[in-house]
């Protein structure tokens, strides 16, 4: 098997980076955090007009450049490596994966909007109750005409205060744990009767508590695919984070080894020392094991369903148990200055916090993958 990166992949690898290089160093992040709206919206605008990047991972015939989730991988873990605050998670992973895989008139319409960077998609799924169960939703969508109307409450929804369309899930029949009756809408986020709380996250990003009050939304609002589709895009999903957290591990030990050259204890460097010597290169180790667990996953996501969850979560819950490793040791080492607002050592490991429990702990992967391997 050929892992190596084609010629474009490359590319698109170098360009992004030299962007972020010129436009994401931590000081210019924390100025975006401190702004009102928590980022800077030329910066998404410049990704999609300037570099063309948000086109790389659809479909030609989409206005794209026929790439899929290796492009999204390698544009994942080179945000990971700034901990940008861009919605390429939330828009392109997850709103263009659904749409791509549903297809129809929606996903005509709004593909090229994302790839313009006109649209900035939310997925608005977690509800307090439902833990990691896609199935568990309160969130109703009751038929009325040729649409439906909407009502619940989704919690931490990430983007949505700068989302142009909420990606939802809601129940149109059934039981609060059936899998039989989970559609996902796309809506505007503007729709009367959508209400949000907006806050910051601990790593960095906004979210919302979003509220449907009564909203009326159109029978073409309706992906099709159910639970399917919702489990396939956040399997997508979760590898692009596992991508992300690659990018945030690799940084974290380069960090790490720098730290070392400069602090000194007893008059010399401390990574003279060896047992941090030792440290660092099983730091080493688990960040290439989450780099690789992030290609492994990447490359499963087109096997059949069971396959593929069961290669996802592998994935997940090593790549959680790395980078937890590679954090803890990188603030250890750093002392108690790298659990400060001052470093950016601790800004990753916030974000690689988060990531843990992202699309699933490691606990509940582990599950999934020994439902999937030994089935009773």
């Amino acid at each position: 098997m050929d892992l190596s990166y084609n010629e474009t992949q490359g590319m698109l690898r170098e360009t992004l980076a030299r962007f972020l290089a010129d436009t994401y160093d931590f000081e210019s992040r924390k100025k975006m955090l401190a702004s009102p709206t928590g980022r800077d919206p030329g910066i998404w605008k410049a990704i999609a007009t300037e570099l063309g990047l948000t086109c790389a991972p659809f479909a030609e015939e989409h206005g794209g450049m026929g790439g899929g989730a290796i492009e999204n991988m390698i544009m994942m873990e080179e945000f990971g490596k700034v901990i940008a605050i861009e919605p390429w998670l939330q828009t392109v992973v997850i709103g263009g994966g659904a749409l791509k895989h549903a297809g129809g008139a929606l996903a005509e319409a709004t593909i090229p909007a994302i790839i313009s960077g006109d649209a900035i998609i939310a997925f608005a799924y977690a509800e307090p109750q439902g833990r990691y169960n896609l199935a568990d939703i309160g969130t109703t969508a009751k038929a009325d005409g040729a649409g439906y109307i909407l009502n619940g409450h989704k919690g931490v929804v990430y983007a949505a205060p700068w989302a142009t369309h909420l990606l939802v899930t809601a129940r149109t029949g059934g039981g609060r744990r059936d899998r039989a009756g989970v559609e996902l809408f796309l809506i505007e986020a503007n729709r009367p009767g959508v209400t949000r709380r907006d806050y910051p996250t601990v790593d960095g990003f906004m979210a919302s508590e979003v509220y449907f009050e009564n909203v009326a939304i159109p029978g073409e609002a309706l992906l099709t695919g159910g639970i399917d589709l919702i489990e396939r895009v956040v399997d997508e999903a979760t590898v692009a984070v596992c991508a992300e957290a690659s990018g945030i591990a690799r940084t974290m030990v380069n960090q790490t080894v720098e730290y070392t050259k400069q602090r000194k204890q007893f008059g010399q460097p401390i990574g003279k020392f060896q047992v941090l010597q030792h440290r660092m290169s099983d730091m080493f180790v688990e960040a290439e094991q989450v780099s690789s667990m992030a290609l492994m996953g990447t490359l499963k996501l087109d096997e059949a369903a069971d396959a593929r969850k069961a290669a996802v979560s592998m994935a997940k819950a090593k790549v959680g148990k790395s980078l937890k490793f590679v954090g803890q040791n990188a603030i250890q080492t750093h002392g108690g200055i790298g659990i400060t607002m001052e470093l950016a050592i601790g800004h990753y490991f916030k974000r690689g916090t988060m990531i843990e429990g992202q699309f699933g702990s490691i606990d509940h992967h582990l599950d999934r993958f020994e439902a999937l391997s030994y089935p009773a």
